[in-house]
């Protein structure tokens, strides 16, 4: 855990609002998704979400990671594998025994997930439908332990790009999450029809809906028609 002196007196301030796995998703919500203009990827840790106020997935959990382990909550993260090489990761913790989600993503049913769930696994698998677009399938999923696996390496107030942190996730074991070719099948061609005949706007028909966390506005208000 970071020595609460090394955060400026602005961080601290945000640290302190940000109190519960909630206050952090709702934080994270507001904030544009990083598109990485003009070809530049970035890989921003907490001070780099902050100065900058956007964020992609990994940079959200990472921001994530850093606030809530000053409010003694683990620093720990999911990984999945696709069968398209466009892999997620989200920052996971736990509450009274059970399993949520925080997360950032251009997609509605990638974000967040309450915590009701009984293992990683459970929750893991409470990401598969959604995670089915033109091209994604997940296939495997891993729980990082970022300060065992990191080291002395300086993720959390990095002032560069961490890249470190990405290339360990790539390398990381996964464990298999298999599931039906024919509920995919189903599922592609649902999101296919779905697209075509909406302009374009991404879907929110999927079950479990009651499990996720709130979704950022900019599906809520004006990207999503639900479809059942």
């Amino acid at each position: 855990m970071t020595d609460p002196r090394l955060f400026t007196p602005a961080e601290r301030r945000l640290i302190a609002r940000l109190r519960t796995p909630l206050d952090v998703q709702r934080y994270l919500n507001q904030l544009p998704y990083n598109q990485e203009p003009h070809g530049r990827a970035t890989l921003r840790g907490f001070r780099g979400v902050v100065r900058h106020g956007v964020a992609h997935c990994l940079e959200a959990a990472l921001f994530a990671a850093v606030v809530l382990e000053q409010h003694t909550y683990p620093a720990r993260l999911l990984s999945f594998e696709s069968i398209d090489h466009l892999d997620h990761v989200i920052y996971v913790y736990q509450a009274r025994g059970r399993w949520g989600s925080i997360a950032r993503s251009r997609d509605p049913g990638l974000h967040g997930r309450l915590p009701v769930f009984d293992s990683p696994k459970a929750l893991a698998r409470s990401y598969m439908d959604a995670y089915v677009d033109y091209t994604g399938r997940i296939t495997g999923f891993a729980v990082v332990d970022l300060a065992r696996e990191m080291g002395r390496y300086d993720w959390r107030l990095a002032n560069t790009n961490v890249w470190k942190v990405e290339r360990m996730l790539l390398d990381y074991p996964h464990q298999p999450l298999a599931s039906s070719d024919a509920r995919f099948r189903r599922l592609l061609a649902k999101y296919t029809a779905y697209r075509a005949a909406n302009g374009g706007r991404k879907p929110i028909y999927y079950s479990g809906r009651e499990k996720w966390t709130p979704l950022p506005a900019e599906f809520t208000t004006r990207n999503l028609v639900p479809n059942s």
